[in-house]
């Protein structure tokens, strides 16, 4: 079998994992406050690994369009606690929503298994401390930051522009002592595109693939979703869980998503149907 970051997690490679999102943030476009508690989080945690999660993603900062930026004491405050009782509570895997070099050394040390960094490892020594960990990265493609990224984004070709911006990142990570192997992609919907833009990418999904590594998508709940359906965010469960299936249908590897069980339950048709192509 090949290695990837998938293997190193201990993921399966050929069907579609869960990440669900816990976001110990008040500020978080769908459900800050809810979980900004230690035992709200370790509830959460545990519906969602009972409903199928395969890793539990913890974010410390909101990163929706004009989110207000958090120190580093503030973030190291809300995350470190919450890693730390997953992971005495529970045996899972836990990656951390993080940018911060800081937050990201200190989640390493209380034992998360992955980073996930939507911004790509661009923050000084952020790249220098991920590399010392080890551990596998997920790297997020984002125009700008997220208090300018949807002022009038614009691509030549969305698609390209996306994958050019990924090689240049796998060549940076591998010279700052990260192996392709370990690295996973984000193509950022939402992060610095237009509607257009993310119909754009979802419906050349599988053209990352050319990449030849791992790719999580993230469309739950997601703005683009109210724009076509004309629903809130706590009303998207049927749109997220269409966009995660077309997501899958096209290779995605991991959905980072919030409704956890009857995002399982969907994937398991996709399963179903993946493993009769594969016998037959």
């Amino acid at each position: 079998m090949q290695k990837n970051a998938l293997t190193i997690l201990g993921l399966p490679p050929k069907s579609t994992s869960i990440m669900g999102i816990l976001n110990v943030t008040p500020d978080s476009f769908s459900d800050g406050g809810k979980f900004n508690d230690i035992d709200k989080a370790l509830q959460h945690a545990e519906q969602m690994l009972a409903g199928g999660a395969d890793i539990i993603d913890i974010g410390g900062e909101s990163t929706r369009p004009n989110a207000t930026k958090v120190n580093n004491n503030e973030e190291l405050k809300r995350v470190i606690p919450v890693i730390e009782a997953i992971k005495k509570r529970f045996n899972c895997l836990i990656s951390v929503d993080s940018s911060n070099p800081n937050v990201i050394w200190q989640a390493y040390n209380a034992g998360v298994d992955l980073i996930n960094d939507v911004r790509a490892l661009s923050q000084d020594n952020a790249l220098e401390v991920s590399a010392k960990t080890g551990l596998p990265v997920c790297l997020m493609h984002m125009q700008g930051a997220p208090d300018t990224m949807q002022l009038k984004p614009k691509y030549d070709n969305i698609v390209q522009d996306v994958t050019d911006f990924f090689e240049f990142k796998i060549n940076q990570c591998y010279n700052a002592g990260i192996d392709k192997h370990k690295i996973i992609l984000d193509v950022g919907f939402g992060f610095g595109k237009t509607l257009e833009h993310n119909l754009q990418m979802l419906n050349s999904l599988e053209q990352f693939h050319k990449l030849e590594l791992p790719l999580l998508v993230g469309l739950s709940r997601k703005s683009m979703l109210g724009q076509i359906t004309g629903q809130p965010e706590d009303q998207r469960l049927h749109s997220s869980i269409s966009a995660g299936i077309i997501s899958a249908m096209k290779g995605a590897q991991i959905l980072r998503v919030h409704d956890v069980p009857q995002t399982k339950q969907a994937l398991q048709i996709v399963e179903a149907m993946n493993k009769v192509k594969y016998e037959s």
